[in-house]
């Protein structure tokens, strides 16, 4: 049997934290409990898990800054983030985005739905052991090269340390090559979020993402006003 996947749960109500736990374990996860965003950095740094269920409103260290601590850790950056949310909380969920959040769930939440999110993640991220690509999956845009069965992306031979988010907003861009897509474009395909929200969450990814794509960044192009394009440029 291959080892259980890893799950941070990171919430301060015992009763919510414990029945999170329960329903993962009877899915097959290995849950490691947090009540504090201190205590889920700590279980962060040691075990690296690969999928992150965490609450926004924590007592001391917010949710946030929890997500954003994660992503500047090389070791954590790559764990899918999902925050959990109540439903008036637009702000706060806005804010985890903009920190590097992969995902949301409201509360009350079912937790079939939630086991479900968790199992979607894994698969996007390659937790529950993906295969290669077969011959002919991988796709090519100039300098770089995506593996959708794997999920997983490079620049020549140099693999992208990508979010899953990052991941997804390659993939939709380099799918529409030479094609303008707005910013509610992507907020709606990307991140399941309304096209008319106001939010920096399309421009912090979109500059994160250039960032990791080096010397091969001008292949997103900025559309003044607009959205991005994306555009290989190499001779």
């Amino acid at each position: 049997m291959s080892e259980a996947v890893q799950v941070l749960v990171v919430e301060d109500e015992d009763d919510i934290r414990n029945l999170i736990c329960l329903n993962l374990r009877r899915a097959g996860f290995d849950p490691l409990p947090a009540p504090t965003g201190e205590e889920a950095l700590e279980l962060a740094a040691a075990h690296q898990p690969p999928v992150v269920l965490l609450d926004v409103m924590l007592p001391g260290i917010s949710g946030t800054v929890v997500c954003a601590r994660l992503r500047a850790d090389p070791a954590t950056r790559g764990a899918f983030v999902i925050l959990l949310t109540a439903r008036g909380e637009e702000d706060d969920r806005i804010a985890g985005f903009e920190a590097g959040a992969d995902d949301y769930v409201t509360k009350p939440f079912s937790p079939r739905e939630l086991v479900l999110r968790v199992q979607a993640a894994t698969r996007r991220i390659g937790g529950g052991g993906a295969a290669a690509a077969p011959p002919g999956q991988v796709v090519h845009h100039g300098r770089v090269r995506i593996d959708p069965s794997a999920h997983r992306a490079w620049v020549d031979d140099a693999e992208l340390e990508l979010t899953a988010t990052e991941y997804r907003l390659l993939v939709y861009l380099s799918s529409h090559p030479g094609k303008l897509c707005e910013r509610g474009e992507l907020l709606v395909e990307v991140w399941d979020l309304p096209a008319s929200l106001n939010t920096r969450t399309v421009d912090t990814h979109i500059k994160r993402l250039r960032q990791k794509l080096g010397d091969s960044a001008n292949y997103v192009e900025t559309v003044r006003g607009a959205g991005y394009r994306f555009q290989v440029t190499d001779p």
